[in-house]
C-alpha cells in the first residue's frame, strides 16, 4: 500500500499542516466515515469525489481522509494513478489490493478468492499469467474478490489519488464497482483533475454522476494566503506583500507554497517594495525549464531525478540509479540532494516518490527528447532484468524510437501475450501496434498483424477485421496453417458484427485457393457453418444438399491424410491461435452442422439425434468442440445443444449448457461467451416451463449484451427470448415495452435469431391486438423460411400463429394453415412440436373438434419436457370441454402446472374458468 504524497496542509510539503478553507470538505468526509462505521451490519457505503485543478490540495484532502478512516478502524486500500504509468494495465488495482491480499492467511485467501483466483490473481500481480482472459471476466472477478474482502475486513475505505492518470483497465473496473458501493460497507474516495483522456470521459462522467458527495476544490482567498505567507515568512509580512502573493499565484496552494520557499531561500523581505520581484520568482518556482533544474540541482542529481520521473511512482532507488548509470554512493548523494530540495521524499515501504506530481511532470518535461528516449530504453532493460516482467517494461518500449530492431519486436509481442493473459487486450494492442511500427522483419509482419487482430477478437471486432485483412493481404504472407486460422477468426469477427454473409463468402473464397488438406477442409466446413447462420439464403436447399454430400465423402477424404496432417499447433506452446485440429474435429463439426440442418428442416428427430450423438464420443464434447476451444468457437456446441432441446432431449441440452456456464466462469470469460451461455440456459428453462428461472438467465444475457453494445446477435436474441418469456408469464405489456425499447422489429439482422425473430415479432403484434399487422409479418416470415426449406415448428411456429391472426376474417384459410403446421410437426416425430401445433390448430376450430385436438395435444405434451405448453393445452382443453364432467379436473391440473411454471397470466385465466358458473 503506497504512502500518501508529502504535501499535506496546502501543498507546501508538510503532511500535518492545517487545511485552509476546506472545512466543508472535511466535514463531508467525516460524515461519510461516520456513516460507514456504524454498528455492525448498518454501515452505509458512499462515493466521495474531490475534483480541482493541479495544486489545489486534493492529495492533502486524501491524506486527511485516509488518516481519519484509519483512526475510525477502517481497512484502508490506497492507490495513485501515474502520469507515465497510465498504460500499465491494472497498475492502480495492484496498488489497492496486492498488499492486503498477499497478507491473508490460506483460509482467508480461499474465502476471499473463491473460484476466481486464476482469473483475478494475474491481474492483481499475485499469480503468473496463464491463458487469455476475457476483460469482463477479470472485472467480474475483481468485483467478487473486493466484495468478499469487504465482508472479511469491513468497514473498508478505498482511496485513489490522481484518478485522471489511472490505467484504463483499473478505471473500467472501478466505474462498474462504484455502482455497488452503496450496497456494501465500503467508502470510495476519489481525487482527480478534469484531465481525463477522451476515451475515459464516459467513465469519468459515470463516476461523477454516481458520487454521493462531490466537492470541487477552489483557490484560496486572500486571507488564507496571507496566513500561509506569515506562517512561512513571519508575522512581519506586510498586507500588500501578502495580497500580491495571492494575485501572482491565483490562490493556488501548491504554487503559493513553492513561491514562499523561493522567497525564503532568496531572503527576500516580505514588504511592499519587494512585490515587483514576485512574478519572476514565481516563474522560477514553477520550475518548468531545464535551466531551472540544472541551476537548482546540478547535473548529477538532475539525472537521477530524470530517471525517477521515468519510473513515475513507487520508485525503487536501485532501478533509478541503474537507469541513470550512478553507483550506490553517487545515487545516495543524489537522493539526499533531491530530498533537500523537496523534489523527492521517502515512503514507508523504502521507496521514493515525488513530493508533488507537478514536480514530476516538470522534471520529466525538462529532459531533452534524446535523453528521454534513451532513458526509457535503458529503463525497459533494467525493469525486465529486475524481474518485474515484460508487461511492466513494455510501457518504456512504447516510448523509444522505431529502429527496425527485431529484438524489440519480439519483446513487444511477448508482452502483448502477457497482457492478454491478464485480461488487458487494449494494452496488448498498444504493444503490437508499436511492434508494427518498429517495423518487424518482412517475413514476420503478417504474423504481427495476425496477433494484433486476434488480440481484439473478444472486445473490438472492427479492429480484428481490419488487422486480419491486412495480415491476409500481406505480400510475404502467413504460414499456411496460420492463414487458415486468420481466415476463420476474420469470419468470426464478421459474423459477430452481423456480416455473416461476408463471413461465409470469405471462407469459400479462401478455401478455393488453399491446397487440399485439413486446412482447406476446415475452411469448407466454416463456409457451411456461417452459411447455416444466415437468416436468408438464395440457395438454402442447395447448401443443405452440398453439406450432406460433404458429410458423406468426409471419411473418404480423411483416409487420404495421416493423423499428423490433421494436428495443428499445440495450445500450450504459447503460439497464438494454437488449437487442436485432430481429424475427428472435422467429422464432429460436420455432424453437428448436419444435425442442425435437419433440425431446422423439421426432419425426423431420430436422424438428427443420431448425428448429435455421433458428435459426442463417450457422451461428452470432444476437445475440438469444447466451449472455450478456439478451433470452431462456441457456435457449434451451442447449436448442438439447441438441436437436442428442439428434439425433446432437454437432459442432453442441460448437460451441455451447464458445462458452458461452468467453463466460461472458470475461464473468466464473462463477456459475450458467458452471455451466450446464459441465453441458451434461459431458452432451455423456458422450453421446460421454468419461466422465472428463464427470465433470470435471459436478463443476465441481456445485461451482458448491453455491456458489449447494441446491435450484436446476442443482444437481439436476448431481447427476443426475454420478450417471449415475459409474455408467457402474462406480462404482455412489459414484453411489448421491452421490444419497443430495444427496437425489436424490422429490419432484422442477417444472422438467424433464436427464436426466429420475424416469427416472434409477428406473435408480439398479435399479442398487442394487431392481427392484420401480425398476419403480414408472419406471411413474409413464412415465405422466407419455406424458401430455405426450414420447417421446424418449434423454432419458428409461424403457421400456427398466422392461422390465429387470420381466423376471424378467413376461417377456412386459418384451418388449412393450422393443419399444415400439424403435418410438418408430425414429420419431426417430436412430441412437443406435435403437441404445440395441435394446440394452435385447436384455436381455429370450434368445439368439439377443438376438444379432440387439445386432448391429443395433451397426450403428446405430457410425454415431452415442454411443461408450459402442456399447461396451456390443459387450460385450453378444460375451457373447450365446457360443462363436461371432467373439465374441472383438467382445469385444476392446468392451474397447478401453470403455477409451477410461473405462468401467472395463465394461472389467473385458469382460476377464472374454475370460478365461473357452469
Amino acid at each position: 500500500m503506497a504512502e500518501g504524497k508529502a504535501g499535506g496542509g496546502d501543498g507546501d510539503g508538510r503532511e500535518d499542516g492545517p487545511l485552509h478553507e476546506r472545512e466543508a470538505e472535511l466535514k463531508s468526509a467525516a460524515q461519510a466515515i461516520e456513516a460507514l462505521t456504524r454498528p455492525a451490519g448498518t454501515g452505509v457505503g458512499e462515493l466521495l469525489l474531490y475534483t480541482g485543478a493541479a495544486g489545489l490540495g486534493k492529495t492533502a484532502m486524501l491524506t486527511k481522509v485516509r488518516r481519519a478512516a484509519q483512526q475510525a478502524g477502517c481497512t484502508v486500500l490506497f492507490a495513485r494513478g501515474g502520469q507515465r504509468q497510465c498504460h500499465e494495465p491494472f497498475h492502480v488495482v495492484r496498488q489497492l489490493v496486492r498488499p492486503v491480499l498477499s497478507a491473508l492467511s490460506d483460509d482467508e485467501r480461499a474465502r476471499v478468492f473463491g473460484p476466481w483466483e486464476d482469473v483475478v490473481g494475474p491481474a492483481a500481480g499475485l499469480r503468473p499469467p496463464g491463458g487469455q482472459l476475457d476483460p469482463q471476466g477479470v472485472r467480474d472477478g475483481l468485483d467478487f474478490v473486493l466484495t468478499r474482502l469487504v465482508q472479511l475486513r469491513s468497514p473498508v475505505a478505498v482511496l485513489i489519488d490522481d484518478l485522471h492518470w489511472a490505467d484504463p483497465e483499473s478505471l473500467g473496473w472501478l466505474a462498474g464497482f462504484a455502482v455497488r458501493a452503496r450496497e456494501l460497507p465500503v467508502l470510495l474516495v476519489l481525487a482527480c483533475r478534469d484531465e481525463f483522456p477522451d476515451d475515459a470521459l464516459a467513465l469519468q462522467r459515470g463516476l461523477a454522476d454516481r458520487a454521493d458527495r462531490r466537492h470541487e476544490l477552489r483557490p484560496l482567498q486572500p486571507a488564507s494566503v496571507a496566513h500561509l505567507v506569515r506562517a512561512a515568512l513571519g508575522a512581519r509580512a506586510e498586507d500588500a506583500f501578502c495580497r500580491h502573493v495571492w494575485a501572482v499565484t491565483a490562490g493556488n496552494p501548491y504554487e503559493t507554497a513553492a513561491l514562499l520557499r523561493e522567497v525564503a531561500d532568496q531572503r527576500l523581505d516580505p514588504v511592499e517594495e519587494s512585490t515587483g520581484l514576485l512574478r519572476e520568482i514565481a516563474a522560477t518556482a514553477r520550475g518548468m525549464t531545464l535551466r531551472h533544474w540544472l541551476d537548482r540541482l546540478g547535473p548529477t542529481a538532475l539525472r537521477f531525478a530524470w530517471a525517477a520521473s521515468v519510473l513515475d511512482t513507487d520508485i525503487r532507488p536501485d532501478l533509478a540509479a541503474a537507469i541513470c548509470a550512478q553507483g550506490p554512493e553517487t545515487a545516495a548523494q543524489s537522493v539526499r540532494e533531491l530530498r533537500r530540495h523537496r523534489v523527492l521524499t521517502n515512503t514507508a515501504a523504502g521507496r521514493l516518490e515525488f513530493v508533488h506530481p507537478l514536480i514530476a511532470t516538470s522534471v520529466y518535461q525538462s529532459m531533452p527528447p534524446a535523453a528521454r528516449t534513451g532513458m526509457h530504453g535503458v529503463a525497459a532493460v533494467e525493469v525486465e532484468n529486475a524481474g518485474l516482467g515484460l508487461p511492466a517494461a513494455s510501457r518504456h518500449l512504447l516510448e523509444i524510437l522505431p529502429e527496425g530492431d527485431g529484438a524489440i519486436v519480439d519483446k513487444l509481442r511477448r508482452a502483448a501475450r502477457e497482457h492478454l493473459a491478464i485480461g488487458a487486450p487494449e494494452a496488448a494492442q498498444r504493444c503490437l501496434r508499436r511492434a508494427v511500427s518498429e517495423p518487424p522483419a518482412d517475413e514476420d509482419r503478417a504474423s504481427v498483424l495476425y496477433e494484433l487482430g486476434c488480440s481484439a477478437l473478444l472486445t473490438d471486432p472492427a479492429t480484428t477485421v481490419n488487422q486480419l485483412r491486412l495480415a491476409l493481404a500481406d505480400p510475404y504472407g502467413l504460414d499456411p496453417r496460420l492463414r487458415v486460422d486468420a481466415t476463420f477468426r476474420l469470419a468470426q469477427a464478421l459474423a459477430h458484427s452481423d456480416r455473416v454473409g461476408e463471413a461465409a463468402a470469405l471462407c469459400a473464397q479462401e478455401a478455393s485457393r488453399t491446397p487440399p488438406g485439413p486446412g482447406r477442409m476446415r475452411l469448407e466446413v466454416a463456409h457451411f457453418m456461417f452459411g447455416a447462420f444466415q437468416s436468408e439464403d438464395a440457395d438454402g436447399p442447395g447448401r443443405s444438399r452440398r453439406l450432406a454430400q460433404f458429410h458423406r465423402t468426409l471419411d473418404t477424404v480423411r483416409l487420404a491424410f495421416t493423423d499428423t496432417d490433421f494436428t495443428d499447433t499445440d495450445p500450450d506452446d504459447g503460439a497464438p491461435g494454437g488449437a487442436p485440429f485432430e481429424h475427428d474435429g472435422l467429422a464432429h463439426a460436420v455432424a453437428v452442422l448436419r444435425c442442425w440442418d435437419l433440425t431446422l428442416r423439421g426432419a425426423d428427430r431420430a436422424r438428427a439425434l443420431a448425428l448429435a450423438d455421433s458428435a459426442l464420443p463417450q457422451g461428452r464434447l470432444p476437445r475440438s468442440l469444447g466451449w472455450t476451444n478456439t478451433t470452431w468457437g462456441f457456435e457449434l456446441p451451442g447449436i448442438l445443444g439447441i438441436s437436442y432441446l428442439y428434439a425433446d432431449r432437454a437432459d442432453r441440452a442441460e448437460e451441455l449448457f451447464t458445462e458452458a456456464v461452468r467453463a466460461y466462469e472458470v475461464a473468466g470469460w464473462s463477456g459475450g461467451h458467458l452471455g451466450f451461455a446464459y441465453l441458451l440456459t434461459g431458452m432451455l428453462r423456458f422450453r421446460c416451463g421454468a419461466l422465472a428461472e428463464a427470465e433470470d438467465y435471459l436478463r443476465r444475457a441481456l445485461r451482458t449484451a448491453g455491456r458489449i453494445g447494441p446491435g450484436t446477435p446476442l443482444h437481439w436474441d436476448a431481447v427476443g427470448a426475454l420478450a417471449e418469456t415475459l409474455a408467457a408469464r402474462g406480462r404482455v405489456e412489459e414484453a411489448l415495452a421491452l421490444a419497443r425499447e430495444h427496437a425489436f422489429g424490422p429490419p432484422y439482422p442477417t444472422v438467424m435469431g433464436l427464436p426466429d425473430a420475424p416469427t416472434l415479432y409477428g406473435r408480439l403484434l398479435l399479442a398487442a391486438g394487431d392481427a392484420a399487422g401480425a398476419a403480414e409479418v408472419l406471411t413474409a416470415a413464412g415465405a422466407a423460411l419455406d424458401a430455405r426449406r426450414w420447417r421446424n415448428t418449434v423454432w419458428a411456429p409461424w403457421l400456427g400463429h398466422l392461422a390465429r391472426a387470420v381466423a376471424h376474417d378467413q376461417p377456412e384459410r386459418a384451418r388449412d394453415l393450422a393443419e399444415e403446421a400439424v403435418r410438418r410437426a408430425r414429420e419431426s416425430r417430436t412430441d412437443s412440436a406435435v403437441g404445440s401445433a395441435l394446440r394452435l390448430c385447436a384455436a381455429v376450430h370450434d368445439a368439439p373438434r377443438a376438444a379432440e385436438l387439445l386432448a391429443e395435444a395433451v397426450r403428446h405434451l405430457e410425454r415431452s419436457p415442454a411443461r408450459y405448453e402442456h399447461a396451456i393445452a390443459l387450460v385450453d382443453l378444460g375451457e373447450a370441454l365446457g360443462p363436461a364432467a371432467d373439465a374441472r379436473a383438467v382445469l385444476t391440473r392446468g392451474l397447478e402446472l401453470a403455477v409451477r411454471c410461473g405462468a401467472d397470466g395463465l394461472a389467473g385465466r385458469a382460476r377464472g374458468l374454475l370460478e365461473a358458473p357452469r
